[in-house]
């Protein structure tokens, strides 16, 4: 009986022995997964140096290791802005970033979470950030040059977020607005531009037309003077003659079966039908 209960007793033990192994060997090493860095802090106080990818060794029960995401995060964040001409420009970013993995202790002991990073730091620093951008236009060169303003953004915001050890990978404008009134304002600018380009337009197609005019009216002059020169030189009166038959013919008349034409005859010739002739007499 006593032989039974000292075996008992004998296993227990050895299970809890084999029980501590385990929980000690478990709790000996830690692995640290691709797009992950850890800091290891050893009873509450980390440790220099990031643990990045791979199996790490710590000391069992006394230690703790964080582990951060340092793959791509994206975070929505509103912005409020003025122009340089004093215009309310609201807008709206998405900013495409990650935790720097050499980073993550001085993260660790600074802000902790990434929670806080993204409320203390990256908010914070982008509405900053939006402020210096949108002072450097004015409320039309915003809508005008906006991949200007979006890279005055980009390089202040890096340079801001980079000394806390968070990377910009990329940023996105969502929204950009403006106050209704200067939206009005705008609106009614392209609304009269618009028109005085039509009226540009028009005026100079009336430009064109009457330049067509001058030059067929000059087309005319210079075919009479050559006519006039043609008719007061030698044989002018047979080219008339010419003229005036073919203007006869194309106005549909009948040609005459007397022609008049001599000495004493007039310059133009005398024309005229001998059957209207003899109907009349």
């Amino acid at each position: 009986m006593k032989n039974q209960y000292a075996q008992n007793i004998q296993a227990i033990v050895i299970g809890i022995v084999l029980a501590l192994i385990l929980l000690l060997g478990s709790s000996s090493f830690v692995i640290i997964n691709p797009g992950e860095a850890g800091v290891l802090s050893i009873l509450g106080k980390s440790r220099d140096g990031a643990l990045l990818e791979g199996i790490h060794l710590k000391p069992p029960l006394i230690s703790k290791v964080d582990v951060y995401d340092v793959t791509v995060q994206k975070f929505e964040v509103p912005a409020k802005s003025a122009t340089r001409d004093l215009q309310d420009l609201t807008g709206r970013f998405a900013i495409n970033f990650r935790l720097d993995p050499t980073e993550v202790v001085t993260i660790r002991r600074t802000q902790g979470s990434l929670e806080n990073i993204v409320a203390k730091i990256i908010a914070p620093q982008t509405q900053e950030s939006f402020k210096i951008a949108g002072a450097k236009k004015t409320a039309e060169e915003s809508i005008t040059q906006r991949s200007a303003l979006k890279e005055d953004f980009d390089n202040a915001l890096s340079g801001r977020l980079e000394k806390y050890g968070v990377i910009v990978i990329d940023t996105s404008v969502i929204d950009l607005n403006f106050s209704t009134d200067f939206a009005k304002a705008v609106e009614e600018k392209q609304i009269a531009e618009q028109r005085a380009q039509r009226a540009v337009y028009i005026a100079r197609e009336a430009e064109q037309e009457a330049q067509a005019d001058i030059n067929r009216a000059q087309g005319r002059s210079e075919a009479q003077r050559l006519l006039a020169e043609t008719l007061k030189a030698q044989g002018g009166e047979l080219v008339l003659q010419k003229e005036a038959i073919q203007a006869w013919r194309e106005g549909g008349a009948q040609m005459p079966k007397v022609l008049v034409l001599g000495k004493d005859a007039p310059r133009v010739p005398f024309l005229f039908n001998v059957g209207n002739v003899e109907g009349g007499s």
